[in-house]
């Protein structure tokens, strides 16, 4: 008898923790495990905003699949359709035909992408904060807009890229912003010529408040804190137009900004349609307590989900709508569950369901700055940050991970901020394309002059009018007087 065949689809938190439990509980030879995402690792993306900010290296804040999922069959590719009445998942791979794999058990952990709306200029201008290469093209524009701005006088032109803007109030725009806001504080003691009041951020939130997930009180204090940092936070305020970068708010004001980032909320990744499974209303794919994808009541045999593309009842009530919201918290710990939940049922066991309680949130708001909130307890400041740290530095996966993220914060403490940036980092063949040599392109044969002017000629003699042939001159005698008679 062959082996089960376990698809996981997508390699984020729940895809790679799903991926990892299964090592570690399935003996040799019992399953195979393969697990297909388009790149070969997995992004932290709490720490994106530390990214931005210069606290976290880049690459310290993703994590290797090669590397550490040592049982799991690595593609880097793409499932672009899933036939589950028929157990056909349909992969692409750069450079190879699209071909079918055939499985037993499928999960579904896919993730989620950034949710527009179709505002005119948003998708031509904005860019997002869901993975690592939009945090660092973020940091590198804020660098590189330092660097012109300070050659340029006061005027429309400076004032443009000394214009921050994050739309969305979650808890990704207020630490995008916060953040941002203090990089650009610490860079200016780098350009004299640049003061703090030149340089000014906008948060753009549609509702009367920001942070849903922390009391009324604390988002307030949130709210004071970044205004005194000189960052306006628009409430109740909507963007109608980002064309050319040109910020248009529901309340009539009007500015230019050279970096707009979006963090108005998620989607369910847009390829979940191309599958047979149950979707809900927003994409999602509707799931059991026990993970176990579901029609109605009727459980769909042999279809896993977890994480943001998922939706699954919270069970403690704490969920908006009955659902888990997605967040980290969630998607790992569902990951653990459904892990154990396929291993039972391949050994004939019976599944679990999720079940997990809120620990808080905590944000971090530039170095120093934080604030944490469980249930009507509230920690705000300092404290706060340190909380922010620890949580965050211990739940990022692998300990080889971690180590190197405390380690660049005990350097950042001791060295001070890195603002280094590469900004030519999206065009890196500019340099060399400016100075190769090219062959030399052969000159065209040149024509013989003598055949020139014959063409010229002919095509003269074409043109010009044809001329009449000169009238015979007739020669005139003259005629000879008569003589006049002679007188007798």
């Amino acid at each position: 008898m062959s082996k089960p065949q376990i698809l996981i689809v997508g390699g984020g938190y729940a895809g790679f923790y799903t991926a990892k439990k299964l090592e570690k509980i399935l003996s040799s030879g019992e399953a195979d495990v393969t697990l297909v995402d388009p790149l070969p690792y997995m992004t932290y993306q709490p720490f994106l905003p530390e990214v931005v900010a210069g606290s976290i290296e880049p690459r310290h804040s993703v994590v290797s699949l090669r590397r550490h999922l040592t049982k799991t069959n690595i593609i880097t590719g793409k499932v672009v359709k899933v036939n589950h009445a028929k157990k056909l998942a349909t992969i692409e791979v750069v450079g190879s035909p699209a071909y079918e794999w055939k499985y037993d058990h499928i999960v579904m952990t896919a993730g989620a992408v950034s949710r527009t709306f179709p505002i005119p200029g948003v998708a031509d201008v904005a860019i997002g904060m869901k993975t690592i290469e939009e945090a660092m093209n973020v940091r590198n524009r804020i660098h590189r807009n330092f660097d012109i701005a300070a050659n340029l006088p006061k005027g429309p032109a400076r004032d443009r890229l000394l214009t921050f803007v994050v739309v969305g109030g979650g808890f990704a725009g207020i630490e995008t912003i916060a953040e941002m806001r203090s990089l650009a504080t610490y860079l200016l003691r780098f350009y004299p010529g640049i003061a703090f009041e030149d340089v000014r951020f906008h948060l753009i939130e549609a509702m009367g408040r920001i942070m849903p997930e922390v009391s009324l009180d604390t988002s307030l204090w949130v709210v004071d804190n970044l205004e005194s940092r000189n960052a306006k936070v628009h409430l109740n305020t909507q963007l109608l137009s980002a064309v050319g970068g040109k910020v248009d708010l529901s309340t009539g004001e009007s500015f230019e900004s050279d970096l707009i980032v979006w963090t108005a909320g998620v989607k369910a990744n847009p390829f979940v349609p191309n599958s047979d499974l149950p979707l809900d209303e927003r994409g999602r794919i509707y799931a059991k307590a026990s993970l176990q994808v579901a029609n109605g009541d009727k459980v769909v045999k042999g279809a896993w989900t977890a994480g943001d593309v998922s939706a699954v009842p919270d069970l403690s009530g704490d969920g908006v709508g009955g659902y888990c919201v997605p967040n980290a918290q969630h998607a790992v710990r569902q990951a653990k569950l459904l892990a154990k939940n396929i291993a039972a049922t391949i050994r004939g066991g019976e599944v679990k369901n999720y079940f997990h309680k809120n620990l808080g949130a905590v944000a971090g708001l530039g170095v120093g700055v934080g604030v944490f909130q469980w249930r009507k307890v509230a920690i705000k400041g300092f404290p706060a940050w340190l909380m922010h740290r620890g949580y965050h530095g211990l739940a990022m996966p692998m300990w080889e991970r971690k180590i190197r993220v405390f380690a660049g914060w005990f350097w950042n403490w001791v060295l001070r901020r890195d603002i280094a940036s590469i900004t030519a980092s999206h065009t890196p063949r500019l340099a060399f394309e400016a100075s190769a040599s090219r062959p030399a392109v052969a000159a065209p044969a040149a024509k013989k002059t003598v055949a020139k002017k014959t063409v010229a000629k002919k095509v003269a003699a074409k043109k010009a009018p044809a001329k009449k042939a000169p009238a015979k001159k007739v020669a005139v005698k003259p005629v000879a007087k008569k003589a006049a008679p002679k007188k007798k």
